[in-house]
């Protein structure tokens, strides 16, 4: 399978923002990829820095004019594409969305984010509910998917359950970045945090790993900080964890990448841990915390 990841730096100009995305997907399409992974809430700026009910605004439904516009979009270069959306359920009640479109413009499925953050510059409470849709992977015309939403990719009981409901990789739309009052150790710390912990990921469960996330500088609307600047670092592990791209930190790109997905089979054989499993012995794993 090949794969196109698209690694963009937002305005607060939306139209501006969606016209380079499929500008980007055509020219991803052109080299090759069969499926291509935006980053999350990719159409503009990263709104959670603030609480702001106004932008609330922004939200849209599923199907709505974003699957409709890249639906067709799809449809054109033939390929699958994982898109980020605002979803607008109903009023007042409204999730970060990822929604997979067929190559032939239609919605193969959706996943709802269900680790929803409440950091500083990273108010997502205010504005998402947590996913009702479980972690349920989505068939497709390239394979069964595994999509997961940012914060999500902290935790290894997500990547473990996609798994095994039998993804074939698992896929991070991603918004991440770094405070600018934290020092250049504690965002080298940060940064290998991220990283290695997805390709944890990629070994414990022997799959591929895709990660796209935004990159650049985005202010602080209500001036209480200096913004984000969103660390790039889009990536591709393989089922051993082995890097088989790494993005730079700040610079827009496009890359395709080509992912052996029967090589997930031989990984799993030399290393068994679904085999090894004590599934007998975990009972613990529902529990919010164990004490003697």
């Amino acid at each position: 399978m090949k794969v196109g990841l698209i690694q963009q730096k937002n305005s607060a100009d939306r139209e501006g923002n969606v016209a380079k995305l499929q500008d980007s997907i055509r020219k991803a399409a052109a080299m090759g990829a069969e499926l291509i992974v935006l980053q999350e809430l990719h159409n503009g700026l990263y709104f959670c820095q603030t609480e702001d009910t106004r932008l609330f605004d922004q939200a849209e439904p599923i199907p709505g004019p974003s699957t409709e516009l890249f639906g067709k979009l799809a449809k054109e270069v033939g390929a699958v594409l994982v898109l980020s959306l605002f979803e607008r359920r109903a009023p007042g009640l409204c999730h970060n969305t990822a929604v997979v479109m067929e190559k032939d413009g239609t919605i193969a499925g959706k996943y709802r984010k269900m680790h929803i953050p409440d950091d500083p510059a990273y108010y997502e409470k205010f504005y998402f509910t947590p996913g009702d849709l479980g972690f349920n992977p989505i068939d497709t015309s390239v394979g069964r998917l595994g999509v997961l939403v940012c914060w999500d990719q902290w935790f290894p009981e997500a990547a473990r359950l996609m798994a095994m409901r039998g993804a074939e990789l698992l896929v991070y739309p991603t918004a991440i970045g770094w405070e600018s009052s934290d020092t250049e150790e504690e965002k080298r710390r940060q940064l290998g945090a991220w990283v290695t912990v997805q390709r944890g990921h990629a070994v414990a469960n022997g799959l591929p790993v895709v990660t796209v996330n935004r990159t650049g500088h985005e202010p602080d609307p209500s001036g209480q900080t200096a913004g984000i600047r969103f660390w790039g670092n889009s990536f591709v592990a393989g089922p051993q964890g082995e890097l088989l791209t790494e993005f730079p930190n700040d610079e827009e790109e496009i890359r395709v990448v080509e992912i052996d997905k029967a090589r997930s089979e031989n990984v799993r054989r030399w290393w068994p841990f679904f085999r090894d499993r004590r599934i007998d012995a975990y009972e613990g794993l529902g529990k919010r915390f164990l004490t003697e």
